[in-house]
Protein backbone atom coordinates (compact mmCIF):
# COMPACT_ATOMS: atom_id res chain seq x y z
CA UNK A 1 0.00 0.00 0.00
CA UNK A 2 1.34 3.44 -0.95
CA UNK A 3 1.80 5.70 2.07
CA UNK A 4 1.19 9.44 2.00
CA UNK A 5 4.87 10.32 1.83
CA UNK A 6 5.32 8.20 -1.29
CA UNK A 7 2.07 9.46 -2.82
CA UNK A 8 2.97 13.11 -2.22
CA UNK A 9 6.53 12.61 -3.51
CA UNK A 10 5.26 10.95 -6.70
CA UNK A 11 2.76 13.76 -7.19
CA UNK A 12 5.45 16.48 -6.80
CA UNK A 13 7.75 14.70 -9.26
CA UNK A 14 5.00 14.28 -11.85
CA UNK A 15 4.05 17.97 -11.49
CA UNK A 16 7.70 18.98 -11.90
CA UNK A 17 7.81 16.99 -15.13
CA UNK A 18 4.57 18.61 -16.34
CA UNK A 19 6.10 22.05 -15.74
CA UNK A 20 9.08 21.17 -17.93
CA UNK A 21 11.73 20.41 -15.33
CA UNK A 22 14.38 17.93 -16.42
CA UNK A 23 14.34 16.07 -13.13
CA UNK A 24 13.30 16.35 -9.50
CA UNK A 25 14.87 14.89 -6.35
CA UNK A 26 13.95 15.21 -2.69
CA UNK A 27 16.13 15.27 0.41
CA UNK A 28 15.56 15.74 4.12
CA UNK A 29 16.06 19.33 5.30
CA UNK A 30 18.87 19.58 7.85
CA UNK A 31 22.40 20.81 8.46
CA UNK A 32 24.96 20.09 5.71
CA UNK A 33 27.92 18.86 7.77
CA UNK A 34 30.40 18.08 4.99
CA UNK A 35 29.66 21.27 3.10
CA UNK A 36 30.21 23.34 6.27
CA UNK A 37 33.89 22.35 6.39
CA UNK A 38 34.31 22.82 2.65
CA UNK A 39 32.69 26.27 2.67
CA UNK A 40 34.71 27.36 5.68
CA UNK A 41 37.97 26.34 3.98
CA UNK A 42 36.93 28.03 0.70
CA UNK A 43 36.11 31.32 2.44
CA UNK A 44 39.21 31.19 4.64
CA UNK A 45 41.33 30.95 1.50
CA UNK A 46 39.46 33.95 0.04
CA UNK A 47 38.36 31.98 -3.01
CA UNK A 48 35.20 34.08 -3.08
CA UNK A 49 37.17 37.16 -4.24
CA UNK A 50 34.89 40.21 -4.01
CA UNK A 51 31.79 38.04 -3.60
CA UNK A 52 31.43 39.13 0.02
CA UNK A 53 27.81 37.94 0.05
CA UNK A 54 29.22 34.39 0.26
CA UNK A 55 30.46 35.21 3.77
CA UNK A 56 27.01 36.33 4.91
CA UNK A 57 24.39 34.01 6.39
CA UNK A 58 26.89 31.16 6.89
CA UNK A 59 24.47 29.16 9.06
CA UNK A 60 21.46 29.75 6.81
CA UNK A 61 23.51 28.65 3.82
CA UNK A 62 24.03 25.28 5.47
CA UNK A 63 20.68 24.80 7.20
CA UNK A 64 17.40 25.31 5.31
CA UNK A 65 15.37 25.10 8.53
CA UNK A 66 16.71 28.61 9.25
CA UNK A 67 15.24 29.83 5.95
CA UNK A 68 11.82 28.19 6.22
CA UNK A 69 10.12 27.62 9.58
CA UNK A 70 9.49 23.95 10.18
CA UNK A 71 11.24 22.92 6.93
CA UNK A 72 11.21 19.17 6.44
CA UNK A 73 12.07 18.63 2.78
CA UNK A 74 14.23 20.19 0.08
CA UNK A 75 12.77 19.57 -3.38
CA UNK A 76 15.59 20.07 -5.92
CA UNK A 77 14.82 20.66 -9.59
CA UNK A 78 16.86 20.87 -12.77
CA UNK A 79 15.86 22.89 -15.83
CA UNK A 80 17.75 22.34 -19.07
CA UNK A 81 19.12 25.40 -20.89
CA UNK A 82 21.33 23.76 -23.54
CA UNK A 83 20.60 25.75 -26.72
CA UNK A 84 19.62 24.38 -30.11
CA UNK A 85 21.53 27.22 -31.83
CA UNK A 86 24.89 28.74 -31.05
CA UNK A 87 26.64 32.04 -31.48
CA UNK A 88 28.50 32.97 -34.61
CA UNK A 89 28.05 29.75 -36.58
CA UNK A 90 27.76 31.99 -39.61
CA UNK A 91 30.48 34.33 -38.35
CA UNK A 92 33.22 31.76 -37.84
CA UNK A 93 35.12 32.94 -34.78
CA UNK A 94 34.32 36.61 -35.34
CA UNK A 95 32.30 37.15 -32.18
CA UNK A 96 32.84 37.56 -28.47
CA UNK A 97 31.45 34.67 -26.45
CA UNK A 98 28.74 34.59 -23.82
CA UNK A 99 27.69 31.63 -21.68
CA UNK A 100 25.01 29.41 -23.18
CA UNK A 101 22.60 30.17 -20.34
CA UNK A 102 22.55 33.84 -21.39
CA UNK A 103 21.16 33.40 -24.93
CA UNK A 104 17.51 33.74 -23.90
CA UNK A 105 15.51 35.37 -21.11
CA UNK A 106 16.75 35.68 -17.54
CA UNK A 107 16.28 32.29 -15.90
CA UNK A 108 15.41 33.79 -12.50
CA UNK A 109 12.02 34.96 -13.77
CA UNK A 110 11.32 31.88 -15.88
CA UNK A 111 12.04 29.40 -13.07
CA UNK A 112 10.41 31.49 -10.31
CA UNK A 113 7.10 31.30 -12.21
CA UNK A 114 7.39 27.52 -12.56
CA UNK A 115 8.22 27.15 -8.85
CA UNK A 116 5.25 29.32 -7.85
CA UNK A 117 3.00 27.10 -9.94
CA UNK A 118 4.52 23.96 -8.41
CA UNK A 119 3.98 25.23 -4.86
CA UNK A 120 0.41 26.28 -5.71
CA UNK A 121 -0.25 22.82 -7.16
CA UNK A 122 1.15 21.16 -4.00
CA UNK A 123 -1.06 23.34 -1.79
CA UNK A 124 -4.14 22.74 -3.95
CA UNK A 125 -3.74 18.97 -4.07
CA UNK A 126 -2.07 18.11 -0.76
CA UNK A 127 -3.26 20.82 1.63
CA UNK A 128 -1.75 23.48 3.88
CA UNK A 129 1.91 23.24 2.90
CA UNK A 130 4.19 26.21 3.57
CA UNK A 131 7.43 26.81 1.77
CA UNK A 132 9.69 29.06 -0.25
CA UNK A 133 11.06 28.93 -3.78
CA UNK A 134 14.75 29.55 -4.41
CA UNK A 135 16.51 30.26 -7.70
CA UNK A 136 20.10 31.21 -7.12
CA UNK A 137 18.84 34.20 -5.13
CA UNK A 138 19.27 33.32 -1.45
CA UNK A 139 21.85 31.57 0.71
CA UNK A 140 21.09 28.03 -0.48
CA UNK A 141 23.79 25.56 -1.59
CA UNK A 142 21.96 24.47 -4.74
CA UNK A 143 24.48 21.93 -5.98
CA UNK A 144 24.89 20.27 -2.59
CA UNK A 145 21.13 19.75 -2.23
CA UNK A 146 20.77 18.50 -5.81
CA UNK A 147 23.58 15.98 -5.23
CA UNK A 148 22.09 14.91 -1.90
CA UNK A 149 18.79 14.20 -3.62
CA UNK A 150 20.40 12.02 -6.29
CA UNK A 151 20.15 14.38 -9.27
CA UNK A 152 23.87 14.09 -10.04
CA UNK A 153 27.30 14.33 -8.44
CA UNK A 154 29.55 17.36 -7.93
CA UNK A 155 32.28 17.10 -10.56
CA UNK A 156 35.91 18.16 -10.48
CA UNK A 157 34.85 21.52 -11.97
CA UNK A 158 32.43 21.90 -9.00
CA UNK A 159 29.38 21.71 -11.28
CA UNK A 160 26.60 19.19 -10.82
CA UNK A 161 27.05 16.43 -13.42
CA UNK A 162 24.72 13.72 -14.63
CA UNK A 163 25.47 10.74 -16.84
CA UNK A 164 22.37 11.25 -18.97
CA UNK A 165 22.52 14.97 -19.81
CA UNK A 166 25.79 16.44 -18.58
CA UNK A 167 25.63 19.80 -16.77
CA UNK A 168 23.95 22.51 -18.86
CA UNK A 169 20.96 23.11 -16.60
CA UNK A 170 19.82 25.44 -13.84
CA UNK A 171 19.24 24.21 -10.29
CA UNK A 172 16.35 25.45 -8.16
CA UNK A 173 14.64 24.42 -4.90
CA UNK A 174 11.39 24.42 -3.03
CA UNK A 175 11.94 24.15 0.71
CA UNK A 176 8.69 22.98 2.30
CA UNK A 177 7.32 21.88 5.69
CA UNK A 178 6.08 18.53 4.39
CA UNK A 179 7.57 15.10 5.16
CA UNK A 180 8.32 13.20 1.96
CA UNK A 181 10.15 10.13 0.67
CA UNK A 182 13.83 10.96 0.34
CA UNK A 183 16.11 10.04 -2.55
CA UNK A 184 19.66 8.73 -2.21
CA UNK A 185 22.80 10.41 -3.48
CA UNK A 186 24.37 8.97 -6.62
CA UNK A 187 28.02 7.99 -7.13
CA UNK A 188 30.84 10.05 -8.63
CA UNK A 189 31.61 9.26 -12.28
CA UNK A 190 34.52 11.64 -12.95
CA UNK A 191 37.03 8.82 -12.57
CA UNK A 192 40.58 9.77 -13.56
CA UNK A 193 39.41 12.41 -16.08
CA UNK A 194 41.02 15.84 -15.69
CA UNK A 195 39.67 17.49 -18.88
CA UNK A 196 38.13 20.45 -17.01
CA UNK A 197 41.25 21.08 -14.91
CA UNK A 198 43.53 20.93 -17.97
CA UNK A 199 41.32 23.20 -20.11
CA UNK A 200 40.55 26.05 -17.67
CA UNK A 201 42.10 29.16 -19.30
CA UNK A 202 42.88 30.85 -15.96
CA UNK A 203 43.74 27.71 -13.93
CA UNK A 204 40.83 28.43 -11.61
CA UNK A 205 40.30 24.72 -10.82
CA UNK A 206 43.14 24.64 -8.29
CA UNK A 207 42.56 20.99 -7.30
CA UNK A 208 39.99 18.34 -8.20
CA UNK A 209 36.61 19.56 -6.87
CA UNK A 210 38.05 22.94 -5.78
CA UNK A 211 37.42 26.06 -7.88
CA UNK A 212 39.03 29.33 -6.83
CA UNK A 213 36.13 31.63 -7.65
CA UNK A 214 38.42 34.66 -7.68
CA UNK A 215 40.31 33.23 -10.70
CA UNK A 216 37.28 32.20 -12.77
CA UNK A 217 36.41 34.03 -16.02
CA UNK A 218 32.74 34.09 -14.96
CA UNK A 219 33.79 35.91 -11.79
CA UNK A 220 35.89 38.48 -13.67
CA UNK A 221 33.22 39.17 -16.31
CA UNK A 222 30.13 39.19 -14.06
CA UNK A 223 30.88 39.53 -10.35
CA UNK A 224 33.99 41.72 -10.27
CA UNK A 225 33.15 45.42 -10.10
CA UNK A 226 36.75 46.72 -10.35
CA UNK A 227 39.02 46.60 -13.38
CA UNK A 228 40.06 43.14 -14.52
CA UNK A 229 43.66 42.46 -13.38
CA UNK A 230 46.17 43.06 -16.18
CA UNK A 231 47.83 39.68 -15.58
CA UNK A 232 44.68 38.08 -16.99
CA UNK A 233 45.18 39.77 -20.37
CA UNK A 234 45.16 37.24 -23.20
CA UNK A 235 43.71 34.43 -21.06
CA UNK A 236 39.98 34.95 -21.64
CA UNK A 237 39.72 33.36 -25.11
CA UNK A 238 37.12 36.00 -26.13
CA UNK A 239 34.67 35.30 -23.27
CA UNK A 240 32.77 38.56 -22.65
CA UNK A 241 30.15 37.24 -20.23
CA UNK A 242 30.64 34.03 -18.26
CA UNK A 243 32.59 31.02 -19.48
CA UNK A 244 31.61 27.46 -20.51
CA UNK A 245 35.06 25.95 -21.06
CA UNK A 246 35.03 23.49 -18.13
CA UNK A 247 31.57 22.30 -19.21
CA UNK A 248 32.31 22.20 -22.94
CA UNK A 249 35.25 19.82 -22.44
CA UNK A 250 33.44 17.55 -19.96
CA UNK A 251 32.84 14.14 -21.63
CA UNK A 252 29.39 13.87 -19.99
CA UNK A 253 28.21 16.92 -21.94
CA UNK A 254 28.36 14.88 -25.13
CA UNK A 255 24.90 13.78 -23.97
CA UNK A 256 23.45 17.31 -23.71
CA UNK A 257 20.16 17.72 -25.56
CA UNK A 258 18.51 20.97 -26.65
CA UNK A 259 16.04 22.43 -24.14
CA UNK A 260 12.33 22.80 -24.90
CA UNK A 261 11.68 26.05 -23.02
CA UNK A 262 10.59 28.75 -25.52
CA UNK A 263 11.70 31.58 -23.19
CA UNK A 264 15.27 30.26 -23.34
CA UNK A 265 15.33 30.31 -27.14
CA UNK A 266 18.32 32.36 -28.32
CA UNK A 267 17.70 35.99 -29.15
CA UNK A 268 18.52 36.11 -32.93
CA UNK A 269 20.15 39.52 -32.50
CA UNK A 270 22.63 38.09 -29.98
CA UNK A 271 23.43 35.11 -32.21
CA UNK A 272 24.26 37.36 -35.15
CA UNK A 273 26.42 39.93 -33.32
CA UNK A 274 29.97 40.22 -34.67
CA UNK A 275 32.94 41.50 -32.68
CA UNK A 276 32.40 44.88 -34.33
CA UNK A 277 28.77 44.91 -33.15
CA UNK A 278 29.85 44.12 -29.59
CA UNK A 279 32.56 46.78 -29.66
CA UNK A 280 30.22 49.48 -30.98
CA UNK A 281 27.28 48.68 -28.73
CA UNK A 282 25.59 51.73 -27.19
CA UNK A 283 23.68 51.89 -23.93
CA UNK A 284 20.45 52.29 -25.91
CA UNK A 285 21.10 49.14 -27.96
CA UNK A 286 22.16 47.29 -24.81
CA UNK A 287 18.84 48.15 -23.13
CA UNK A 288 16.88 46.99 -26.18
CA UNK A 289 18.75 43.80 -27.10
CA UNK A 290 19.43 42.65 -23.53
CA UNK A 291 16.10 43.55 -21.98
CA UNK A 292 15.12 40.61 -19.70
CA UNK A 293 18.53 39.04 -20.38
CA UNK A 294 21.03 37.63 -17.85
CA UNK A 295 23.55 40.09 -19.33
CA UNK A 296 21.83 42.84 -17.35
CA UNK A 297 23.71 41.45 -14.38
CA UNK A 298 26.97 42.82 -15.78
CA UNK A 299 25.26 46.11 -16.72
CA UNK A 300 26.25 48.15 -19.77
CA UNK A 301 29.43 49.51 -18.17
CA UNK A 302 30.53 46.04 -17.07
CA UNK A 303 30.01 44.60 -20.55
CA UNK A 304 31.92 47.51 -22.12
CA UNK A 305 34.76 46.96 -19.65
CA UNK A 306 34.90 43.26 -20.56
CA UNK A 307 34.95 43.93 -24.31
CA UNK A 308 37.59 46.66 -23.99
CA UNK A 309 39.70 44.19 -22.01
CA UNK A 310 39.39 41.59 -24.77
CA UNK A 311 40.28 43.90 -27.66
Amino acid sequence: MINNKEKYSNFIKSEAKRLGFLSCGISKAGFLDEEALRLEHWLKNQMNGQMSYMENNFDKRLNPTLLVDGAKSVVSLLLNYYPSEFQSRSLGTDSYKISKYAFGQDYHFVIKEKLKELLFSIQSNIGAVSGRAFVDSAPVLDKAWAAKSGLGWIGKNSNLLTQKVGSFYFIAELIIDLDLEYDNATTDHCGSCTACIDACPTEAIVAPYVVDGSKCISYFTIELKDNIPTEMKGKFDDWAFGCDVCQDVCPWNKFSKAHNEPLFNPNPEILSMSKKDWEEITEEIFKTVFKNSPLNRAKFDGLKRNIDFLK
